[in-house]
């Protein structure tokens, strides 16, 4: 954000509605399965220890993200548009 020229007052926050990658990134114990991620582990335990960053986890309705990289049910698909702020600009009046 430095390089943007945008002061950062508070932690950014990303939101994780996988609580296995929530623990991953707060618990600096190596496992089996994470060694792929070792290097992203540990940048981002970095940031978090630096309270730049924070790591709350949502559930996975609520993930607006999801709308846009997956199938998601139609309730769904139309609140995260709502939550967009998206319109469909060919809908009748």
């Amino acid at each position: 954000m430095q390089e943007l020229q945008v002061e950062q007052t508070s932690p950014m926050r990303l939101y994780c509605d996988s609580k296995a990658a929530c623990d991953i990134a707060h618990n600096p114990v190596q496992h089996d399965r994470t060694k792929h991620v070792e290097v992203d582990r540990h940048f981002i335990k970095e940031k978090l220890e630096a309270k730049i960053i924070e790591v709350p986890n949502i559930r996975s309705q609520d993930q607006l993200a999801d709308v846009l990289t997956k199938a998601v049910s139609s309730q769904v698909f139309h609140t995260s548009l709502d939550k967009l702020g998206m319109n469909d600009i060919y809908a009748p009046i």
